[in-house]
């Protein structure tokens, strides 16, 4: 496991410059002939089987322009001959790079890298091949300690380092399409997340079921049959979302879904003596509730909203509704009740709502819950995939977003002393880039984090295959950003917008960047780089359903495919 390091150390140890016995001792490469405010155009020359041609002037590279007590950082991403013919001699080319910062030489003999140009090169100034120890400092962290996920794609000897503390707390994004490397690199960055940060809780919302066997030593995984959340935890949006299957409610229902569960949440509690007397002297089905009279409770329940986490029973629930059924001028229609009833006896008699309905009673408070989900105490295992493949479709964005919710709570809660990570893979379905679809609650809750996590411990990492269809808002406060391979034009113009002008020209790889290779960007790198992430060990790999490869996969029969189509 590769523990933080302080990168401030490459200052003072610096690899020699790189000499192949093969290559000529000269390192210039040609002479500036234009140049602007961020990029510049150098004159070459280059020759069949020159090792010039195929190595320094490559898309992608970093060159570095020579202006005596500095080195100015460019990156090459355009190569055009000046003329239509090539021949066996000497063949000018023109190379347009772009600026990225520049290596200045303290007067204590130190150098640093910064971002921008203070002096720009006149027409003229010579282009080198980097050196190796410039590109060191290219992608030196400073001060800040740092982790290694990988490698420099120009240099293998060169690590890639992150941020974790800075990645984590400003949140981070890994896009990337389908098949190019992000579950494994998502894999990657959780060990070295929780590596670096002891009290770190990582709840990864995992909908293909892939992470289960990704952290055999770190995770619990909790799916549709271990999982217990129980009805009374949602607010009344998410019941409502799952009461009505998704279906906009009608004008009567959210109210009187309201009334209800305000109703057998006061049942719930204990009466006064007074009250109790009355109930036993009287007939329910004659008398309308007093739902504007308060019960005799404690403290904390009388300060209870219709949205706190207090239980109530599905039972008290019906006999509230069969009470206002039965009243004599009616306050709601009767058909609204009926269907609400049967609604809810459906969703009882469910086999794929137990995690809701079965054992929602044994539950007198919501700690047992948190500690499952949110691993508090750890015992070891401070990840948690939660499996969202085996629940009903209809429940899955109702069930995010209470666990977003509880995720902000929990942090805001241990004021900063539990610092929780919540990793939404597929992000575009729970924040989708268009507020008419999704579900309003979980936007609300995932915003939440992104908005004001930062301030309690509250981290979110998103991943996506489409970051064109995911919400903007959320996508832009994370601060680093991965970018994986990625084919469509809408994406790259998303990523384009994020990334700064002065790595504009980098974006121009994503198209055809190879797999394990990204982009990374934002506060929890030095500047722009291309790099590949680490490999990964076999049993460290996520892997769809919890199967790796042919040879571990079992032909279920036909009673298992059954079952598990019924829950």
């Amino acid at each position: 496991m590769q523990l933080p390091l302080k990168n401030a150390t490459f200052r003072t140890d610096i690899a020699p410059d790189r000499r192949d016995a093969g290559q000529p001792p000269e390192r210039a490469l040609g002479r500036v002939i234009a140049c602007d405010g961020s990029r510049a155009t150098i004159l070459s020359a280059v020759s069949t089987g020159n090792w010039l041609a195929s190595d320094a002037w490559a898309i992608g590279r970093m060159i570095s322009i020579n202006l005596g007590s500095s080195r100015i950082v460019a990156l090459v991403y355009k190569l055009h001959a000046v003329e239509a013919a090539w021949n066996d001699g000497e063949n000018p080319i023109q190379v347009e790079v772009e600026f990225l910062g520049e290596v200045q030489e303290r007067p204590d003999g130190l150098q640093h890298f910064q971002s921008g140009i203070t002096n720009y090169p006149p027409i003229g100034a010579v282009a080198h091949r980097i050196r190796s120890g410039d590109l060191a400092l290219v992608h030196d962290l400073g001060d800040r300690a740092g982790v290694e996920i990988g490698h420099v794609t120009q240099d293998a000897s060169i690590a890639a380092t992150v941020s974790i503390q800075d990645m984590l707390s400003r949140h981070f994004a890994l896009v990337g399409t389908t098949g190019v490397g992000k579950s494994s690199a998502v894999a990657l960055l959780l060990r070295r997340a929780v590596a670096t940060r002891p009290r770190l809780r990582v709840l990864v919302l995992d909908p293909h079921n892939e992470y289960s066997i990704a952290f055999p030593d770190l995770a619990l995984t909790i799916d549709g049959e271990a999982l217990d959340l129980p009805f009374w935890m949602f607010k009344q949006e998410e019941l409502a979302d799952v009461v009505f299957r998704g279906r906009p409610a009608l004008d009567d229902e959210p109210d009187i879904l309201r009334e209800v569960i305000a109703a057998a949440r006061a049942r719930y509690r204990v009466p006064n003596g007074q009250e109790l007397a009355r109930d036993l002297g009287s007939s329910l089905l004659k008398r309308p509730l007093d739902l504007g009279v308060g019960r005799a409770a404690p403290e904390s329940t009388q300060a209870a909203s219709i949205d706190a986490a207090t239980p109530y029973r599905l039972k008290d629930a019906f006999a509230v509704i069969d009470e206002l059924i039965g009243l004599h001028e009616q306050r709601w229609p009767r058909p609204a009740l009926r269907s609400l009833k049967v609604r809810l006896e459906s969703l009882h008699a469910d086999p794929r709502y137990r995690f809701m309905f079965g054992r929602a009673n044994m539950f007198e408070t919501v700690a047992p819950i948190l500690g499952q989900i949110f691993r508090v105490p750890m015992h070891g295992r401070p990840i948690t995939a939660f499996q969202l493949g085996g629940l009903p479709g209809e429940v899955v964005n109702a069930v995010a977003s209470v666990l977003s919710r509880l995720a902000f709570e929990l942090a805001m809660a241990s004021q900063g002393a539990c610092e929780v990570l919540l990793l939404c893979e597929e992000a575009h379905r729970y924040v989708p880039s268009d507020p008419a679809l999704g579900f309003a609650p979980t936007r609300q809750a995932i915003a939440r984090i992104a908005k004001e996590g930062r301030k309690y411990g509250a981290y979110l990492g998103v991943v996506t295959q489409r970051p064109g269809e995911l919400d903007p808002t959320i996508l832009s406060q994370c601060s680093t950003v991965f970018a994986m391979r990625l084919a469509n034009e809408r994406d790259q113009q998303i990523i384009r917008s994020a990334i700064s002008d002065a790595s504009a020209s980098t974006i121009n790889f994503l198209s055809s960047i190879g797999n394990r290779e990204a982009i990374a960007f934002g506060e929890g790198v030095a500047t722009t780089m291309r790099m590949r992430f680490a490999e990964l060990k076999p049993h460290e790999l996520p892997a769809m359903g919890g199967m790796r490869g042919e040879g571990g996969r079992l032909e279920p029969t036909l009673d298992d495919m059954v079952r598990r189509m019924r829950a």
